[in-house]
């Protein structure tokens, strides 16, 4: 699905600068002249009256009974001209294909950007650090890191994982680059000091090179480890030090924690996440955090049940939702627990404890059923505030079952955002709007409270539109979208209706959409997908995201435009969220 990824996945489809269909009957949607890839396909979306032939190169190509094309031809690295044509009018395009390896420089030289670590790196005594280099065949490489030189091997193989994206295509294959133009070593130091920049020694018939990284080296004292404090209200914490890391449970603001790593601008902490500096503040003077807990408050709202661990520093946490039970982690942690109050609870059966490794504490919640509602989880002073939202209160009025029940519809994107285009220039973000307020009235109908995060079309960011879930606390949250594809995926064949659902209080409703649209509207499978996407990561209530169908497909794209077919899709949504309800409790 071809988008800004955030909202959903891959980066916009772009309309060239070609007259509109009306006023020229050609018109190629994508990909605009130019176009960089690294896919070695890609697909011309495109639209011209169904009367002639439309070729590619002079290749004819299959077409849609109202003109759509979405044919897909092969790339070879560098420039590729394609010349679209239709009867006595044509479009010449001019697509580049770059290649993902670095470029192996002729002579005595690494290859530009080659040299890692890249940028500022710190460890800690005796930890792994590893070093690498791009250069031509046969070379010997080493490095000089302070007083030790380390010799860095030639790599025969290499993996080339494919992206995450690579799911959505049914293309998730590893590619085995057999080459010896990467060149790699690793060693660990014991004494904590400043190493600085390595020296990367380049020696080829005969002749020797030599470049200082960009990167300088710092192993840290175990002894006078820095403290870091989350002072956004919720950090972003990653598996490593990027973006392309999986995301863990957001740490609540207040959360401290020792920094015992560094790259660039990440920061490794002492449970083992990372974060970005610029979401935290040192703290000066203050010894790695720890803490003891004794007694778990319980409070029952009239919709939720609150539960406070009173710490005496506020530590990393994380959660886990299983089937019928939520995990609470709490991290340089050790119980000293000996009683628990829960009361009999709409949503709690049982709350159990256990100290499985030493400093990590784990709390299970034993649940009444599979479902959950949301949750939130916040630091009062050095107390850890978890909120467990209880089902909603449906008041089944008649023909009304939604009565008392609270959906927020996000109609995806909006303003400078158009989301996907279809073969004719129409932009998803239009049709995302015009099914959402259709669903809404559905909805409205069978007596649901809707709240929309945009009524027109303007910008609105993932971050308001997050923060608006967190504030209306509505019992679900769809997020209204229509797909496309990678520059690798089969445009012409692919169609379908997609789910997306992230926490696993969304699972269940993720599943049950997909298969009640798939089968009332007698739709195409595209599947369910677990994905970290901007409107399915809130935690305040079963958030998922729909797609549903394909704006690069020249057959479904006449399916998604039909008003008629549009009606139906959002009474028969409105249906299956009434069943799910019904089924759920």
């Amino acid at each position: 699905m071809r988008k800004l990824f955030g909202l959903a996945i891959l980066g916009s489809i772009f309309t060239p600068s070609l007259a509109l269909a009306e006023e020229k009957s050609l018109l190629v949607v994508y990909p605009r002249n130019n176009h960089q890839t690294t896919a070695e396909k890609i697909f011309f979306l495109g639209t011209a009256p169904p009367q002639g032939e439309v070729s590619i190169n002079g290749k004819t190509i299959s077409r849609s009974k109202s003109g759509h094309f979405a044919p897909s031809f092969p790339l070879q690295l560098g420039e590729n001209l394609f010349t679209v044509r239709h009867q006595d009018q044509t479009v010449q395009i001019k697509v580049i294909r770059n290649t993902t390896q670095a470029v192996i420089p002729p002579g005595l030289a690494f290859a530009k950007d080659s040299l890692t670590p890249a940028v500022d790196i710190a460890r800690m005594p005796g930890e792994l650090i590893c070093l690498s280099a791009v250069a031509a065949p046969n070379a010997t490489v080493s490095v000089q890191l302070g007083k030790r030189n380390i010799p860095l091997l030639p790599q025969t193989q290499q993996v080339q994982l494919p992206s995450n994206f690579a799911a959505l295509t049914g293309q998730n294959q590893p590619i085995v680059q057999k080459n010896i133009s990467k060149y790699q070593g690793c060693t660990t130091v014991d004494n904590p000091g400043e190493l600085g920049k390595p020296k990367f020694q380049l020696t080829l018939d005969g002749e020797s090179f030599t470049q200082s990284g960009t990167g300088n080296i710092q192993i840290l004292s175990p002894q006078q480890l820095p403290v870091a404090e989350v002072n956004v209200d919720a950090g972003v914490a990653r598996t490593g030090p990027s973006t392309n890391y999986s995301r863990l449970t957001p740490l609540p603001k207040g959360t401290q924690a020792a920094i015992t790593g560094k790259q660039g601008e990440w920061l490794r902490l002492d449970y083992g996440a990372w974060i970005k500096s610029k979401e935290t503040r040192i703290i000066s003077n203050v010894i790695p955090p720890r803490s003891i807990i004794r007694s778990v408050g319980y409070k029952q709202l009239s919709q939720a049940t609150e539960m406070t661990f009173p710490l005496e520093s506020p530590v990393p946490v994380s959660v886990q939702q299983g089937n019928k039970t939520f995990t609470l982690t709490l991290y340089n942690t050790t119980a000293q627990t000996d009683t628990i109050r829960t009361d009999d609870d709409p949503l709690i059966s049982r709350l159990d404890w256990q100290q499985v490794a030493p400093g990590q504490l784990k709390y299970t919640f034993n649940l009444k059923t599979e479902q959950q509602w949301g949750y939130k989880l916040k630091y009062q002073g050095t107390s850890l505030v978890l909120t467990l939202r209880h089902p909603p209160q449906l008041k089944r009025r008649g023909r009304k079952p939604l009565s008392g029940v609270k959906i927020l519809l996000d109609p995806g994107h909006g303003g400078k955002e158009s989301g996907a285009t279809g073969p004719t220039g129409y932009k998803e973000k239009d049709v995302n709007l015009t099914v959402s307020k259709l669903l809404r009235q559905e909805l409205v109908k069978r007596g649901a409270t809707v709240v929309m995060t945009r009524e027109d079309d303007r910008d609105v960011s993932l971050v308001a539109r997050q923060q608006m879930i967190a504030k209306e606390e509505p019992a679900i949250a769809f997020s209204i979208h229509y797909n496309s594809l990678p520059d690798s995926g089969n445009a012409e064949n692919t169609q379908g209706i997609g789910m997306f659902w992230y926490h696993t209080q969304a699972h269940s409703l993720a599943v049950f959409m997909h298969n009640y649209l798939v089968k009332k509207r007698k739709r195409p499978e595209y599947g369910v997908f677990w994905n970290n996407l901007a409107l399915t990561r809130p935690a305040e209530a079963p958030s998922i995201l729909l797609e549903l169908g394909f704006m690069s497909n020249p057959e479904e794209f006449e399916w998604v435009m039909d008003e008629k077919e549009q009606k139906k899709l959002a009474k028969a949504i409105a249906n299956g969220i009434v069943k799910w309800f019904k089924d759920s409790r």
